[in-house]
């Protein structure tokens, strides 16, 4: 999120010599080290519900070629409790770092590129709620490096001469970034978003922010159930240079996810379609935009969803505990703890305290969901009612991790968990 734009809310909450030597890198895969497992546990510090069970995982390329260290992360608690909560983690020099894993094969054009901020781990409910995921942009593969686009369109995220390779004050301040691909994009799709990522890079200084804008506003999303995604063809009519009138305001994980609203649409070929009056066809969603609760925890049918809070007590929901145990961990994600509020950001830490006290009734749909009697249950289903009343449906940055928290088989499963960058 954007040092300028206000902070998320509730929900809406190797060495320069490896570029010029041609040297055979070995395929390699993720593993498990104890040594390194205990080293990262340690410098992490995050709680069990900030990690995802293997079920959110993506199918990874049979050969990654990378001099990086890839190590399969597994919680201690929940290896203590035989569970298989963890994380892939990318262990990666910060030098260079954009060529290897652009040429690794583990990332691919349409991933998306969630800040994780592990120092928010513990700190609070709206910290915990939010999973640590503070932003998102959207990754590209070009000229065999790995790019990133995000919106606020200039050099804080772009980076020097707007060139999106992860070198902008953003992306040099970060430690970790989780990676989140969209399922079952093709190779022509990924095409399409190259170009209207290039297109969107090119013209970034002279189109942001006089055309493109950052809506710093995260409960005040574009989309409207039933409604022509209108935003994302004005979007679309900017890259295209058509100059449509007025400007249009996108928050990080809005502006991803319209640019994935168009990965069946060729800017070379469907621009004419563009200028018409309707929504083109070739607009297709990439994601159901969430209510603030899901109904997943009460039906578990396949058709089930997932809600902008759900995230800490779906992935709780995975652990094999007694229900005891659940409960008392679903508990901590709502205390306070003042040396974690200490290490957020000052607009981050402010709206933490704030919402602080509001978090009490989603305590109570938690532990209600989670292994109450009948009264807590329907206690639990009115809670979830009054929020999905009073929150529109959107696409949060932390909503895409959660997408990847429903069952494989679901049919509004449409994002997987790659990988976790580490940069070190």
């Amino acid at each position: 999120m954007p040092k300028t734009g206000k902070p998320l809310t509730f929900f809406a909450l190797f060495a320069a010599a490896a570029a010029v030597c041609v040297v055979p890198v070995e395929a390699k895969e993720f593993t498990f080290s104890e040594r390194q497992n205990d080293r990262l546990a340690k410098k992490l510090n995050i709680p069990v519900y900030f990690t995802l069970p293997a079920s959110a995982r993506a199918t990874l390329p049979r050969t990654i070629n990378t001099t990086d260290l890839l190590v399969d992360f597994k919680h201690p608690d929940a290896i203590k409790s035989g569970s298989d909560a963890g994380l892939r983690m990318v262990l990666t020099p910060r030098s260079g770092m954009a060529r290897r894993l652009g040429k690794s094969g583990l990332f691919q054009t349409g991933d998306l590129l969630l800040t994780f901020r592990s120092e928010w781990g513990g700190a609070g409910a709206y910290p915990n709620v939010q999973m640590g995921i503070s932003h998102t942009g959207l990754a590209y593969i070009k000229d065999g490096e790995l790019h990133n686009l995000d919106n606020p369109l200039n050099a804080e995220y772009l980076g020097a001469n707007m060139r999106g390779d992860l070198t902008s004050e953003h992306y040099r301040t970060l430690s970790y970034i989780h990676v989140i691909r969209p399922r079952d994009l093709t190779d022509a799709e990924r095409a399409n978003l190259l170009a209207w990522a290039s297109r969107l890079t090119s013209s970034a200084k002279r189109v942001y922010p006089s055309q493109i804008k950052f809506n710093d506003d995260y409960n005040a999303p574009k989309y409207k159930p039933g409604k022509p995604v209108e935003f994302v063809k004005h979007l679309a009519q900017v890259a295209l240079g058509q100059n449509p009138p007025g400007t249009i305001d996108l928050y990080c994980s809005e502006f991803a996810w319209s640019l994935l609203s168009l990965r069946n649409c060729d800017p070379a070929k469907s621009a004419d379609t563009f200028n018409g009056g309707g929504i083109p066809t070739c607009i297709k969603t990439p994601m159901r935009p969430m209510e603030a609760t899901g109904d997943y925890m009460r039906r578990r049918a396949t058709s089930s969803y997932a809600g902008l809070a759900d995230g800490p007590m779906m992935v709780v929901d995975t652990l094999k505990l007694p229900k005891a145990d659940k409960l008392t961990l679903l508990g901590t994600v709502f205390i306070e703890n003042q040396s974690g509020m200490d290490k957020m950001s000052a607009g981050h830490k402010k709206v933490a305290e704030d919402m602080q006290p509001k978090f009490e009734k989603l305590k109570d749909y938690y532990l209600g969901l989670s292994g109450g009697g009948v009264v807590q249950r329907l206690r639990a289903r009115l809670i979830s009612s009054g929020f999905n009343g009073a929150i529109p449906e959107n696409y949060s940055p932390t909503s895409y991790l959660i997408n990847t928290l429903l069952p494989p088989d679901n049919v509004n499963r449409t994002m997987d968990y790659v990988a976790t960058i580490v940069i070190e």
